[in-house]
């Protein structure tokens, strides 16, 4: 980034949320539904701050995905007459089934475990659901900016005072272009994170203010997903299936999905942890492996692929929630680690905490009070909630696979058995990059087999960029890197100690084909990483997974990213 100076306005708000994802859509409908309330009975002390949200995305919903299946507990309590306001439902589910998979064969389970029982719940589209509540949040007078990312928190201090947003029209090298637009200083007396899995100013903040004290390390999986249209007659409208085993190994902890958004129209999605010890582990060769069992093939077989995305999960759980609340500072949603993974579902999760939130703003603004003693308030309706509740029933899930899935499985049976508890209340979990091991021959050789037999045909299965794609995503080309590496590490390790000790894995596991090796000499064999940041769908794996922890996440230009028009 060049010296030159900057002169930015300064916009000042009672409460700016950073995100327009489930968690902070429905935090804003809920406090000025309070607010409003409240109004009403006090005529002669009314209540008016000013909210906004900014999102990072062109349009609100064009970064959200998710497989998704709703259970509407949450959006029960925010909005009773839900289906009544036009709440985009793509269908309630019908029917549902959990096998384990073998290589060429289906085995049902004998019965599905009360947590993954989806009777009462609700297919939608998160990209349609969040473009709904965010109209809702509008006609009750948040101001909703899109194109802006949030950039930077403002502090004073170790206290929060606001978010700046996204400087655009600068060049690859940081120079202004003529077009060149600096972000704004929003100032807000609350500023709430719901920027979905690992936030890039989430990531910042909690070390920062110490917010993961004594908490187990966040555990992350990838999901990486298609939508599919199929000729009618395969599947009825409402179907929910979920598998585990083929085609990760025992060690890897995972699974699919597959939602009938109706007769003809699916869903179809995988999950791979990224605590997995092979470095050649690749979350969206995993969803192209998958495709091709006999169970599924039949099923999307003379059909067309027409979407693709990916996003990291927080899946770690209770133990790896960071403490929800700061000086001028909440988090929600997964930046507070809303998830849970053994029902793999959150948005019910993230939207209560945004309820949560809305309630712990809302005292504040009646206290004018916005310090950490008074925002502690969320955390304490945090620990007497139904959430609470939920996610510490589960708390030791992901910990009870470190041991591999047959293993896992016993251990998970174990805690729905005993309320979450195994030998000891809190089991250890320790960071995903700490669990890959170095690239030896024997994963050499397996990967290259592998992938020698394995070809994509275009039809059933897909490469990485084809799938990219699908996903609609664009970036201004002539911008600085939002991927970021010290040129230092590049030439010290990317382009050479990376190569012999883990044989780049970023090449592996991101879903999108940013990373490539290509070559320098043909004739040495050496190869130097070039990074394609065009091609980046936001998931954040390679801010997640990578071994040495030097790829930074930043936020692109505002406006940048996929479109998920079925997410």
């Amino acid at each position: 980034m060049s010296s030159f100076s900057i002169e930015r306005e300064t916009l000042d708000m009672d409460v700016v949320f950073v995100g327009a994802g489930p968690a902070n859509l429905s935090a804003a409908i809920h406090l000025q539904n309070l607010i409003a309330e409240h109004n009403k009975k006090n005529p002669d002390k009314k209540l008016d701050p000013q909210v906004a949200i900014i999102e990072k995305g062109q349009r609100v919903g064009d970064h959200l995905l998710s497989g998704a299946v709703l259970d509407p507990i949450a959006l029960k309590e925010l909005l009773p007459d839900y289906k009544e306001q036009g709440c985009p439902i793509e269908a309630d589910v019908t029917t549902e089934s959990l096998n384990f998979l073998t290589e060429k064969s289906k085995i049902p389970f004998p019965f599905i475990p009360p947590p993954m029982q989806n009777h009462g719940h609700h297919i939608i589209s998160l990209n349609k659901f969040g473009a709904w509540l965010s109209r809702l949040a509008e006609d009750r007078g948040v101001n909703i900016f899109t194109n802006f990312a949030g950039a930077e928190l403002l502090m004073n201090g170790k206290k929060v005072v606001g978010v700046q947003t996204d400087d655009k029209g600068l060049d690859k090298e940081g120079e202004p272009k003529p077009n060149f637009e600096p972000g704004v200083n929003i100032r807000a007396k609350v500023t709430v994170l719901g920027e979905g899995p690992r936030g890039s100013l989430t990531k910042k903040i909690v070390p920062k203010l110490n917010l993961d004290y004594d908490r187990n390390p966040q555990s992350y999986e990838t999901g990486v997903k298609e939508i599919w249209e199929i000729p009618a007659g395969r599947i009825k409208k409402g179907a929910v299936i979920h598998t585990m085993g083929f085609p990760l190994p025992f060690d890897v902890y995972g699974g699919s999905w597959i939602y009938a958004m109706s007769e003809t129209t699916l869903s179809v999605g995988f999950v791979t942890a990224l605590d997995a010890a092979n470095p050649t582990s690749d979350p969206h060769f995993n969803l192209q492996k998958f495709k091709t069992h006999p169970s599924v093939k039949r099923l999307l077989e003379g059909g067309k692929m027409v979407g693709y995305g990916a996003k990291t999960i927080s899946g770690g759980g209770y133990f790896s929630m960071p403490k929800l609340y700061a000086d001028g500072l909440l988090l929600v949603g997964e930046s507070g680690g809303f998830l849970n993974m053994m029902r793999l579902k959150g948005i019910h999760l993230s939207m209560k905490s945004g309820m949560l939130a809305a309630e712990t703003i809302f005292e504040a603004l009646l206290k004018n009070d916005f310090s950490e003693e008074t925002l502690k308030g969320y955390d304490e309706r945090f620990q007497r909630s139904w959430a609470k509740k939920e996610l510490y029933k589960t708390r030791n899930f992901r910990q009870a696979f470190n041991y591999g899935l047959y293993i896992g499985m016993l251990r998970a049976g174990g805690q729905m058995l005993f309320g979450g508890r195994l030998l000891k209340d809190k089991l250890p979990l320790f960071a995903d990059h700490t669990h890959m091991e170095r690239y030896s021959r024997i994963y050499r050789q397996k990967f290259m087999q592998e992938r020698e037999t394995f070809k994509f045909d275009g039809k059933l299965t897909f490469d990485k960029l084809t799938d990219v794609y699908e996903s609609k995503t664009m970036h201004e080309e002539n911008q600085p890197c939002h991927l970021y590496i010290k040129p230092d590490i590049i030439a010290d390790i990317c382009n050479t100690k990376c190569v012999i000790e883990y044989g780049n894995p970023c090449q592996h596991f991101c879903p999108a084909q940013v990373y490539e090796m290509v070559s320098t000499d043909a004739l040495m064999g050496t190869k130097k990483l070039h990074i394609n940041a065009s091609n980046c769908v936001h998931c954040k794996t390679c801010d997640v997974a990578d071994p040495y922890q030097a790829i930074t996440w930043k936020v692109p230009e505002g406006g940048g990213g996929p479109v998920y028009t079925n997410g």
